[in-house]
This record gives C-alpha cells, sequence and structure tokens, in this order.
C-alpha cells in the first residue's frame, strides 16, 4: 500500500501500514478449529469449540449461536496480569462481547442448525489491538470449526455469510494511524476498531475520543477508509492462511 504520510512511527511503519501480520491455522490440534495470530508483538490464540446445544431462549426454534471468551494470559504484558478467578472484569467483557457480536453477524444461524460455537480468545502477548486480534483470528478458527462440520456432512453447506476482519485506527499526534501498537494506542487523542466484511460492509465499530478532542466527519471518513484498506489486506492473509 502507497505511504500517505511521512512522520515515522515507533517501529517505522508507514501511517497506512499494517504490522506484520501470521495466521497460523489449526495451532491448537484438540480444537474444532484454532489459529495463532501474530500482529507485530500482539499475539493471541484463537479456539473454536462446537457443542450440540444452544442457550435456553433458543432451545427449540432450529437456530444456531456463536459466542466469545476472552483473556490475557498473567505475563501477556510488561506487568503481570492478575487472573481473573470470579468476576471478570467490566474490560473483559466489552471484549468478548465485541468478538462474539461480530462474528455472530456472519453466520447464518439457522443453517447452523442448533448448536453453539465458543471462540476462546487467549493473549499471549499483547502490544495493541488484541481484541481485533482476537475478531480476525478468531474468524479463522470459526471457519475451521463450521467446515469440519460441512466435512463431516452435519450441515448441507458451510453456514457463512462471508469473511471478516477487525482493525484499529487512531489519530496520533494529528495524523491518522493503522493498526496502532500499544505506545500509539496510549496516546492517541482519538480511537477506533472498526469491524468489517468482505463486501466492504461495517459490522461494528468502537469509537472514542480518548484525548478529549472532537473530530468533524470529514476526519472520520477518511479513519473509516484507511480501516477499510487494512481489512480488505487482512482478509487476504485469512484467505491465504487457509488456502
Amino acid at each position: 500500500m502507497a505511504s500517505t504520510y511521512n512522520r515515522k512511527r515507533p517501529d517505522g511503519r508507514a501511517n497506512d501500514a499494517l504490522r506484520p501480520v501470521e495466521i497460523i491455522p489449526g495451532f491448537a490440534p484438540y480444537a474444532d478449529g484454532s489459529a495463532l495470530i501474530k500482529c507485530g508483538n500482539t499475539h493471541v490464540l484463537c479456539t473454536a469449540t462446537i457443542e450440540d446445544k444452544v442457550p435456553p431462549f433458543l432451545t427449540g426454534k432450529g437456530r444456531g449461536w456463536v459466542t466469545a471468551e476472552y483473556g490475557m494470559l498473567p505475563r501477556s504484558s510488561p506487568r503481570r496480569i492478575p487472573r481473573e478467578r470470579s468476576l471478570e472484569s467490566g474490560r473483559t467483557k466489552e471484549i468478548q462481547r465485541m468478538i462474539g457480536r461480530s462474528l455472530r453477524a456472519v453466520v447464518d444461524m439457522r443453517a447452523l442448525g442448533e448448536r453453539t460455537v465458543l471462540i476462546d480468545c487467549d493473549v499471549i502477548q499483547a502490544d495493541g489491538g488484541t481484541r481485533t486480534a482476537g475478531v480476525t483470528g478468531g474468524y479463522v478458527a470459526l471457519r475451521q470449526a463450521l467446515g469440519k462440520l460441512e466435512r463431516v456432512k452435519q450441515v448441507k453447506a458451510l453456514p457463512l455469510k462471508g469473511w471478516l476482519a477487525a482493525v484499529s485506527v487512531g489519530l496520533v499526534f494529528g495524523e491518522i494511524r493503522l493498526d496502532l501498537e500499544y505506545q500509539e494506542d496510549s496516546a492517541a487523542d482519538v480511537d477506533l476498531n472498526v469491524v468489517m466484511n468482505d463486501h466492504g460492509l461495517f459490522v461494528d465499530l468502537e469509537f472514542a475520543a480518548e484525548g478529549g478532542q472532537p473530530i468533524d466527519l470529514e476526519r472520520l471518513n477518511a479513519m473509516l477508509a484507511l480501516a477499510g484498506q487494512g481489512i480488505a489486506e487482512l482478509i487476504q492473509v485469512q484467505r491465504a492462511a487457509l488456502a
């Protein structure tokens, strides 16, 4: 992708460049689907588990469900993160809800039938963008698990509506930057997490003017356009990993 901005970033990337991305499918052999996704120094293990049941509110309705759980290993960051032994933090709940609703948007729940797919996203190493990595890697794990159902003819066709990925974009020191690492994320005046499908349609947006500097529509549109370019690249990486 051609460079649009000139100021150097901490890792030397152009402002419109993703971090190096690697997706290793089938990383956890006992899961129904899995992927280790590496986005720079952020590494997340995503696994999918298929259960032949649905939540009570869906019982008997002939529809499936997709949900997600998220967690950070204690030494996934420079400071030890205590294990959440009882109540989950508000941040954890927010992230796993975001991952779950994003992945549900691309699943044909009626074609899935009365089954639940549970996506576990465990952060091994964190340097910003763990939730977006969870969506991108979680989709690969999900697609593998649903492909397994198709291969053993438990579903007539792959119950997916398309591809899905996510990326962060932010306003840092007056510049629009793609795929923020932690140092940039913590300094951003505006932080935006974007989830899109392969048709260029938005699935989920999380926006915050964290620096107390609201932005206008023109700059927001520029951020969304840059996110769309990054997500198109991430979907290419997903396709290549599963080819």
